[in-house]
């Protein structure tokens, strides 16, 4: 399996003939200058946690380029087939459901956070519930991306029901978790290999730094990855 972080809460997963993109915030990311374009080549999926603009710009530009496949809620599908995104090319789904993806399947679980568009003329546009993505391949560790959260008990039944292998885990306080509370949730709930921070460093509010996740890390066994942007990484 081989990831590339775009920054953010923005990967590049690439396992067997699958090219998925999750939460491709490509469009007005301060941490990343190299367009959509190149990112968009080749993908077959592109897999949302939730609506918010940080985590869906780009997407819209990705998918009718690309014609690749939508992973995400019913709203947020239907959101992006509003901004032109072809709804033959959609496979939604909601909390506690699995979806075929052909090359791999993708789960929806739960996360402790929000879900919304900024709406043209102000305002926010409603996209339903916030969630993260269990991905399981068949010859590839399972992975879960978290999305945006803070930690709750139920992660151990992820955990129990998925036995995830690989964590994309946001670590940089104010709108998730920080870097103490998301080492504590995998330490106590999770079984992972490799875990990959995100979600800091991008605004001034953010810590800056995935230093404090790092370090609760430490001694527990488990390989904390930390790629350098837009640099590729095989796991």
């Amino acid at each position: 399996m081989k990831l590339t972080w775009y920054g953010h809460s923005a990967f590049c997963i690439e396992a067997g003939d699958a090219k998925i993109l999750i939460d491709p915030y490509l469009v007005g990311n301060p941490v990343w200058q190299g367009g959509w374009e190149e990112p968009a080549e080749g993908v077959t999926h592109v897999l949302l946690t939730h609506g918010h603009d940080d985590h869906i710009s780009g997407a819209a530009e990705i998918l009718k380029k690309s014609g690749a496949t939508l992973v995400a809620n019913f709203e947020i599908c239907m959101y992006l087939v509003g901004k032109g995104v072809s709804g033959d090319r959609i496979n939604p789904g909601n909390i506690g459901g699995t979806v075929d993806c052909g090359g791999f399947t993708a789960t929806f679980v739960q996360a402790l956070h929000s879900s919304s568009a900024s709406a043209d003329g102000g305002g926010n546009t409603y996209l339903g519930n916030p969630g993260g993505l269990v991905l399981h391949f068949p010859d590839a560790p399972t992975l879960y991306h978290m999305g945006d959260t803070d930690i709750f008990s139920d992660m151990a039944l992820i955990n129990e029901l998925h036995e995830p292998k690989i964590g994309i885990v946001p670590v940089g306080d104010r709108f998730t978790m920080g870097g103490a509370v998301a080492a504590l949730a995998c330490r106590r709930f999770f079984n992972f290999e490799t875990v990959v921070p995100c979600h800091f460093g991008t605004f001034p509010l953010l810590d800056q730094t995935a230093d404090k996740f790092v370090e609760g890390m430490e001694g527990s066994g488990v390989k904390v990855a930390l790629p350098k942007i837009g640099e590729s990484t095989d796991i």
